[in-house]
């Protein structure tokens, strides 16, 4: 393969990745995005965190994210820590339950433990059919949680146990997961926004 033929086709990716984004901003992605901070943003108010989880690059995009609300987003902004914690990051907790109970159960379990009435599950699945993400969404319905999800295709089986999501037109997994990150970080800035301006959490000098 020569240097200019390689070169084409990472140009022609990048294209590929504008247009599903593209494609994104038909379906009313702001008024979503905006609603999907409110509800992070109330719950945060009110005492409660965002768990997030998802498997193989979503599990990266959860422990992603998960640091962007704990420690902060944007250089220019140095503000209070934001209560978030990703259900893939504790090794010893992810094989025990995967070796006592099934790998369906890994984030089911934790979040039985640490989730609470008025917490926010956000679930990243590029499928939306991972049996962990809808184990989790499950047991987030029972234990009171708001359910919200980031998902690709058609949504899958695990649209209908949101209580709010955005699905990625494309069946691309690694177009979905760039698009992800980059709701994620709308997200997270959004939610920042709304507490600096309720006055729940300070910026922070330098």
């Amino acid at each position: 393969m020569t240097g200019r033929l390689l070169s084409d086709q990472m140009e022609e990716t990048i294209r590929q990745s504008i247009a599903v984004k593209k494609r994104l901003l038909t379906g009313d992605i702001g008024a979503r995005l905006s609603d999907m901070a409110e509800v992070v943003a109330r719950a945060i108010a009110q005492g409660g965190k965002i768990l997030l989880c998802g498997n193989g690059g979503s599990a990266g995009d959860a422990q992603h994210l998960a640091a962007e609300f704990l420690v902060r987003l944007r250089a220019s902004l140095n503000r209070d820590a934001l209560p978030a914690l990703s259900l893939i990051t504790d090794s010893s907790t992810l094989t025990a339950c995967a070796n006592d109970y099934g790998f369906e159960k890994i984030f089911a379990r934790p979040l039985q433990a640490l989730g609470q009435k008025g917490d926010v599950l956000l679930a990243l699945t590029t499928s939306g059919n991972s049996a962990n993400v809808l184990a989790a969404l499950t047991v987030a319905k029972a234990q009171g949680l708001i359910r919200l999800g980031f998902l690709g295709g058609d949504g899958g089986a695990t649209l209908e146990h949101c209580d709010q999501a955005i699905v990625v037109p494309s069946n691309d997994t690694n177009r979905i997961q760039e698009s992800h990150i980059m709701l994620g970080h709308i997200l997270v800035q959004g939610v920042e926004e709304l507490l600096l301006a309720q006055g729940h959490i300070r910026a922070i000098p330098d």
